[in-house]
């Protein structure tokens, strides 16, 4: 990859939040010389990222002097965090990526942006999302390469992360939204189990199937980060005692997957076979192809649910996928719903029961490296089922591809075990991490 430290300021910009929390915690720095870095890298970089779709300088900088005369709330007292632009938040506006939405302030904050406010963290501003966070691209580039797609929906979250611009940032997932752009920009990501983060207050939010994320440069960050979203204490969790019993998942669309993908997971399983970890193969039933129409039923139905009111009042500003998805919607009715909703119940219940034998699944997280052109996205065919399916997924960038992009794997742990998740995650990471010897490695 690029080597993104040349490409504008670097300071205390560089550093990952759990670096940089320990020496906010022993005064060695302080809160506005970090936002200070982080809006220096902005200025000089959002020209050709466009990762932001919110930013006002003298608020944080406001925000984060009066954090430096405060006792510490948090491990996480300080650093700076992006918030993507469907949350809102009480002093900035939520556009929404929609037209109409542009600066519209909702005068509050969502639960999940209150919690992290209140443990003393500086609310940067707010990533570029797509309409709705839908799968339609808007304006926001890869850092590494700016002719080829960050992803969609979290886009500017995944970016701004990858580029320095600020340590952490959360996102959102319907189909692969966090562990897409995650993917494509190479950093570490971890989306929750369907309630594994609070979704209070998420507007626009479709009940069963919207899932909340985080992005970090590190899986001590995603961990730490977890643990102050949530309230919850950091444990040295360990998925098991001693090594993971871990799956190899290459799900029906293997053969969609780039080679470089594909050698990715191999040379992974190898290598955390030697590091002790009981690895096998796992191949899932033809339930779970066969559910992909259910999601399209719960998505369009729910969709068009929570935005009646923009339907009604704003139907002919919405983008091409927007429309297309209300058209379909308007096809179905309540029982299409119910019947889909009830058979992705009877696929959760199917799927717990394939963690039997494994205590974590790995699985590319997209087909192999982003593509070329800012409205080529990868589908979430990789992704999307784990969205479904309610289980907490995390994505790691370990890998390189042919033309030095990320090829990232995803480490996938049954539903509402978040924390056991993220610890095996970090088993699988630093184990990789020591037998490849540097990453990312190239495949």
């Amino acid at each position: 990859m690029v080597d993104l430290t040349i490409k504008g300021p670097m300071g205390l910009n560089g550093m990952t939040a759990t670096t940089a929390a320990a020496l906010l915690e022993t005064g060695k720095i302080t809160s506005e010389a970090l936002v200070r870095d982080c809006l220096a890298r902005i200025q000089a970089r959002e020209g050709e990222v466009q990762a932001w779709d919110y930013l006002d300088s003298e608020l944080v900088i406001a925000q984060a002097k009066a954090l430096d005369a405060t006792p510490r709330r948090s491990p996480l007292h300080g650093i700076p965090v992006g918030i993507k632009d469907i949350f809102d938040t009480k002093d900035m506006p939520t556009g929404h990526g929609f037209g109409p939405y542009k600066g519209y302030h909702g005068g509050c904050d969502s639960a999940c942006v209150a919690v992290l406010r209140a443990a003393g963290m500086v609310i940067m501003g707010k990533t570029t999302t797509t309409e709705f966070a839908c799968p339609l691209p808007r304006r926001t580039t890869n850092p590494h390469d700016p002719t080829r797609t960050p992803g969609v929906s979290s886009s500017g979250s995944a970016a701004a992360v990858a580029d320095f611009m600020v340590p952490l940032a959360n996102g959102t997932q319907t189909g692969g939204s966090v562990i897409g752009p995650a993917a494509n920009c190479g950093v570490y990501a971890y989306k929750a189990s369907l309630d594994g983060i609070d979704r209070t207050g998420l507007r626009h939010c479709k009940p069963s199937i919207d899932t909340i994320g985080l992005f970090a440069r590190s899986i001590e960050d995603l961990i730490l980060m977890r643990s102050v979203q949530t309230g919850t204490v950091v444990k040295n969790n360990r998925p098991v005692d001693g090594a993971p019993r871990i799956g190899i998942l290459r799900t029906a669309h293997w053969d969609t997957a780039e080679h470089c993908m594909q050698t990715a997971i191999e040379r992974a399983a190898s290598l955390l076979s030697r590091a002790g970890a009981t690895v096998s193969d796992v191949t899932l039933p033809p339930l779970f192809v066969d559910i992909e129409p259910d999601f399209a039923i719960v998505n369009g139905w729910e969709g068009t649910m929570v935005l009646e009111a923009e339907i009604k009042n704003y139907f002919d500003s919405f983008n091409d996928h927007n429309r297309e998805r209300v058209n379909f919607a308007q096809g179905l009715n309540v029982q299409d719903y119910e019947a889909a909703g009830k058979r992705l119940e009877a696929a959760r219940a199917a799927m717990d029961a394939q963690f039997g034998e494994c205590d974590l699944f790995i699985s590319p997280s997209l087909a192999g490296e982003a593509p070329v052109g800012l409205t080529e996205v990868r589908r979430a065919v990789f992704a999307r089922l784990w969205t479904q399916m309610y289980t907490p997924t995390v994505n790691l960038p370990l890998f390189i591809g042919p033309h030095s992009m990320p090829v990232c794997v995803q480490i996938i742990g049954p539903r509402n075990t978040d924390d056991i998740t993220l610890a095996g995650a970090r088993w699988v990471d630093t184990h990789l991490r020591e037998a490849l010897g540097g990453v990312p490695a190239a495949v």
